[in-house]
């Protein structure tokens, strides 16, 4: 999740687990400090551009790591009082980030240094004010109630509200993924893997990626579903998928590290400068991801380091088709 959501978190939770036991402003701002750690790893440059991306939300965000890490600031702050506690406190903060983290579709490596898999639920996008805003009011009514006891059960509100509407966003994922295998069987689709993720900033309108049985199909497919479609059939388009390159270049180290962390949800093209392109599907729409990458001539991949290539889609209308979408309106794009 983004930085402020992190911040929001980590403040929640140590004021919840702190209580009267120190002042709400410095359980806040430890919280707030220890969850935004993990994410430092952002800084640590690895080389090249798919490097970078699939060694974040690494060993930095790994429980057995974090779970090792707590007492150590649970010591720092703590200065003999209520150490107990705030090693409490200060492991659920560090643990709860890569928890949420979690529910993004990025990937996070829970189990470092056991394991590398990347885990990645995709119920929430990185950024999602519903989520925010319950955290960020009830962390500001503990600091500024007068009294303490009915801020803090602000505080708790918070918590449980935001707690609440991620167990919703795994319900309406998995809605949306019933329907959409099932109009995929209609239409005599046979997928895979799907994958279902929400448009940004809201949990209703879900984008559908589908990708075939046969890993030589060359095409994948894409769809927009909103929770309030009702009975509007599902709509799919369907998109080159490269997978005559993807095949030939599969044992090629970015090529290979790319489509693990991604578990497929790749494609493949020749960029316009002649490069091998390689895309994370799982991140952005069709024609635009945030992560692409230029691996080289098709006859040297893996010579050079990768280089990201992202595109975004216009800002202003995307938002706007969104939040027309999302409530069942079948607007275009």
């Amino acid at each position: 999740m983004d930085s402020l959501t992190q911040i929001a978190l980590g403040s929640a939770v140590c004021v919840a687990v702190m209580g009267r036991r120190t002042a709400v402003w410095k359980s806040a701002l430890c919280g707030a400090v220890a969850g935004t750690l993990p994410d430092l790893d952002a800084l640590i440059d690895h080389g090249d551009a798919i490097s970078n991306m699939v060694l974040h939300r690494a060993e930095s965000h790994a429980l057995f790591f974090l779970t090792l890490a707590a007492p150590v600031f649970a010591w720092l702050v703590a200065r003999g009082r209520d150490f107990m506690r705030w090693w409490l406190a200060l492991w659920l903060v560090l643990v709860t980030h890569p928890l949420l983290d979690t529910m993004t579709v990025y990937g996070t490596q829970l189990l470092q240094p056991f394991s590398n898999y990347p885990f990645g639920v995709g119920s929430v996008f990185i950024i999602d004010p519903a989520y925010t805003l319950p955290l960020i009011i009830g962390v500001a009514a503990a600091w500024r109630c007068r009294d303490l006891a009915r801020g803090l059960r602000w505080n708790l509100v918070g918590l449980a509200l935001s707690t609440a509407y991620l167990g919703w966003s795994v319900l309406a994922q998995q809605h949306i993924e019933q329907r959409a295998r099932a109009s995929l069987s209609e239409q005599g689709v046979f997928a895979q893997q799907v994958l279902v993720t929400p448009a940004p900033l809201q949990t209703l309108l879900w984008r559908v990626v589908a990708l075939p049985d046969d890993p030589a199909d060359p095409k994948f497919h894409e769809a927009y579903v909103s929770v309030l479609d009702g009975q509007y059939p599902v709509q799919w388009e369907a998109h080159a998928r490269g997978s005559e390159l993807l095949i030939e270049h599969a044992a090629s180290a970015p090529v290979a590290r790319l489509t693990a962390f991604s578990h497929g949800f790749v494609k493949g093209a020749i960029a316009p400068d002649g490069q091998l392109r390689i895309t994370d599907l799982r991140m952005g729409q069709e024609p635009h991801y945030v992560f692409s990458f230029d691996l080289g001539l098709p006859d040297a991949v893996g010579q050079a380091p990768a280089t990201q290539v992202s595109a975004r889609p216009p800002v202003g209308p995307t938002l706007r088709w969104i939040g027309q979408r999302m409530w069942g309106q079948r607007s275009l794009r």
